[in-house]
């Protein structure tokens, strides 16, 4: 609610002649809390109810945390802006420890997110890591519980609702590379029929240097395959018109890891995705990725649930991005 609610801010204050009304909403993603998202929809599951009201006319545009958005958005929607970025680094979170590296051997580390699994399986393989689902406050509650001895969570989250003093460490890209989109948020609408042009209009919103670290994020993640099934994590800076553009892709227990990184004019944003994606490839990424989606299909079949392979098929570097903003 915190982003909807900055966006209706940002937004009275650009058109204070116009009525800014939130309509609250819960997804999928936000209702099934006992198991991660690469075992249940994947990103997807955040989104989707969003945009069956844009559809029917109910809202006219939704605030996503964008790394929650899939990479392929269905015909007839796009990001219209995306706003500056605020911290895209990973926290970690403990009453009795102050890094990852003082936690004893057997110290139960929770995260829903397979990124963060396979990072930390490969530098700390003495640490045990579990599932962590639930809002904030219910992540936080089972951490003060003691059913973790630490918990990683996006900085940005904790920092929006007024919880930084929770943060023990900041982890650095340099050994937590970030999700695509971290710390980024992104607005979403649907295509009318009335005249508006709420592309237009939201425009003044639309952070250039921020949209062009997520185009190239986003890339990197839709070549090869968008999905929460795949340790992927991608993180661009931009300074003045260059870029630094770094990615990696692991199995889950960080065994395998191939990682790369590029520079270039922050202009060539995409392009820059899709050469870190081939160099990628060319460290067996795509054995890596194949090797998470049979772990993931093993998985699924042992709960009764979808084949994952299908969903994520590593998409070739030049395919288009999707889902982006067309113009800045």
């Amino acid at each position: 609610m915190w982003q909807a609610e900055h966006v209706r801010a940002r937004l009275s204050a650009l058109y204070p002649q116009c009525s800014v009304e939130i309509i609250g909403m819960t997804t999928r993603g936000d209702q099934i809390l006992d198991r991660t998202l690469s075992k249940v929809g994947g990103k997807g599951l955040f989104v989707k109810e969003l945009e069956v009201a844009m559809a029917e006319g109910r809202a006219d545009l939704a605030v996503h945390s964008l790394k929650d958005v899939p990479m392929e958005l269905p015909e007839g929607f796009a990001l219209a802006a995306v706003l500056e970025r605020e911290d895209p680094r990973d926290a970690f979170v403990s009453n009795d420890y102050a890094s990852l590296d003082a936690l004893p051997a057997g110290a139960v580390v929770g995260t829903s997110s397979l990124r963060r699994q396979s990072l930390i399986a490969a530098r700390h393989p003495h640490l045990v890591i579990k599932p962590l689902r639930g809002n904030l406050d219910t992540r936080l509650g089972k951490l003060d519980r003691g059913d973790y001895a630490a918990i990683i969570l996006a900085a940005a989250g904790l920092k929006r609702l007024g919880l930084p003093q929770r943060i023990r460490a900041l982890l650095e890209p340099e050994t937590s590379l970030p999700a695509a989109g971290q710390g980024a948020m992104a607005i979403e609408i649907a295509e009318r029929g009335d005249g508006v042009d709420l592309m237009r209009l939201l425009a003044p919103l639309n952070h250039l240097p921020t949209f062009l670290a997520v185009t190239a994020e986003r890339k990197v993640s839709k070549v090869f395959g968008g999905s929460c099934q795949v340790p992927l994590a991608a993180h661009a800076t931009v300074d003045g018109e260059d870029m630094f553009l770094r990615a990696m892709v692991a199995t889950p227990d960080g065994k395998r890891v191939a990682s790369a990184e590029v520079r270039g004019p922050a202009a060539d944003a995409e392009r820059l995705g899709a050469d870190v994606a081939e160099l990628l490839r060319g460290q067996d990424a795509v054995e890596i990725l194949a090797a998470c989606l049979a772990e993931a299909d093993a998985a699924g079949a042992a709960a009764g649930g979808q084949p994952a392979a299908t969903a994520a098929a590593p998409a070739a570097p030049g395919d288009d991005a999707g889902g982006g903003r067309p113009g800045a």
